[in-house]
């Protein structure tokens, strides 16, 4: 089945992550029986975390027309015949009033009725409450059929991690599925090539002894081709002695170089001293001269962490081949992540939570280095926030909440950096108050789930 973004704002977005079937209508019946059938509607209501009967009613109510909806069957049907491109057009309005956040835009809402039958709603990534213009005639019909309660994070976290198993198995068996299909290439390609074989094998027996040994260009070619053609190549890396050496002249970092410095003051130091009892004239070692130093007269670790990074991402480091990138540098766990923040996101003026959506396997693969690890990476996002500008420090709690959803970081060890914040000597920073809604959603959640 077709999926579409959800939101007619996000239908360009090609990694919006919120997602609804098209819609799919039927004409039935003739006459003054014919009726609309919306087959797909169940599955659509799903999507937007909406009865299914809501929609169906807010169809009649916009048309003029008698709806129904079938709990038992589940068929949405409508009087009179209608396009699929005009009850797309009033699903949209319906996802605007209804499902969309006013504030952000985020279709995680859910819908709250007050003391004073009000309608709201309530938006799980920002926090923001809506006001529903209770002027619509589907306000009454929601009042007088109130939706179900959600089910609490933890279990939406649960259904999450089965969908996401459920969707690598089927990339498994996809991938079995290629397999099979090279081999019966390769099979019948094999076969096709056996007579020709015979026949070359043939005339190699006939042939002399210097024709043995130097083989046609032609024969070269087509060895050559053949291994063009193969897709399974392996690749392997330098193991020489040559190639040895310059990797570890490349990875040779700044805190590696101020120790060889310091044994060759020593050695200095020592043949000073001689060269003193001995009466001889001192002499000046140009290797301090040579090497370059900072400002502050020593290199800076975090700096060079950083290019060294952005050095390897560019050369297109994959999220599995980060940990052996991460382990070969020099430094402690809280440089290397807070390094790794920064080269990746180094830059970003707009879009910051997006930017964060696609290279969040990057930042997975840095968190299961070892224990407190999410810890690590919630103190890296909050030092690159304070100094980064506006733009991430007003998306941290929308960053918060996506590594969340991408089973990046729990909620425990959020909640505990934030109280660590709180207590700490930057208590004052905007950061806290910006990551507040957050903290406040998944302590309710908590809560929730707890009274269940």
């Amino acid at each position: 089945m077709a999926l579409q973004n959800i939101g007619a704002s996000n239908s360009d977005d090609a990694f919006y992550r919120y997602k609804m079937p098209k819609m799919v209508t039927k004409v039935e019946g003739r006459g003054n029986g014919i009726k609309t059938n919306i087959v797909n509607m169940v599955e659509i209501a799903k999507a937007l975390a909406r009865p299914a009967s809501y929609t169906t009613k807010y169809f009649g109510c916009e048309l003029g027309a008698q709806s129904k909806f079938d709990e038992k069957t589940g068929t949405s049907l409508v009087n009179g015949s209608h396009e699929t491109a005009k009850l797309a057009g009033l699903l949209e309005n319906f996802i605007k009033k209804y499902v969309q956040c006013y504030g952000c835009g985020n279709p995680e809402t859910e819908i709250i009725i007050t003391k004073s039958q009000m309608l709201q709603l309530k938006c799980a990534a920002c926090g923001f409450v809506s006001d529903v213009d209770m002027r619509d005639k589907l306000t009454t019909f929601i009042l007088k059929n109130p939706p179900e309660s959600k089910k609490g994070a933890k279990d939406k976290k649960a259904l999450r991690r089965a969908e996401k198993e459920r969707l690598k198995e089927g990339e498994a068996a996809d991938e079995e599925l290629k397999k099979l299909k090279k081999e019966g290439k390769k099979k019948g390609s094999s076969l096709k090539d056996g007579p020709a074989k015979a026949s070359s094998t043939k005339k190699k027996a006939n042939s002399s002894d210097e024709e043995r040994m130097s083989p046609t260009h032609s024969q070269v070619d087509e060895k050559e081709e053949v291994v063009d053609d193969d897709d399974d190549v392996q690749w392997q890396t330098d193991t020489s002695l040559e190639a040895a050496r310059q990797r570890i002249q490349e990875q040779l970092s700044a805190a590696t170089a101020d120790m060889v410095m310091l044994s060759t003051e020593e050695t200095e130091k020592k043949a000073r001293a001689l060269s003193k009892e001995n009466g001889s004239p001192k002499v000046a070692s140009p290797a301090r001269e040579e090497k370059p130093k900072a400002e502050n007269g020593s290199p800076s670790t975090h700096g060079t962490l950083v290019n060294e990074l952005k050095l390897s991402l560019r050369k297109g480091v994959s999220a599995s081949q980060l940990k052996s990138t991460l382990s070969a540098l020099t430094g402690s766990a809280q440089e290397k992540m807070d390094a790794l923040f920064e080269a990746l996101f180094e830059g970003v003026a707009k879009g910051f939570v997006k930017e964060v959506a696609k290279k969040k396997n990057y930042l997975a693969a840095a968190v299961t280095q070892d224990e407190g690890s999410q810890l690590l990476l919630l103190r890296a996002i909050g030092a690159f926030c304070g100094k980064s500008g506006s733009s991430a420090m007003k998306e941290v709690a929308l960053i918060l909440k996506t590594l969340y959803d991408a089973d990046v970081l729990e909620e425990e060890y959020i909640v505990q950096w934030y109280q660590e914040g709180l207590k700490g000597s930057n208590k004052d920073s905007q950061i806290w108050k910006n990551a507040k809604p957050v903290i406040e959603w998944l302590q309710n959640a908590e809560s929730e789930t707890e009274e269940e």
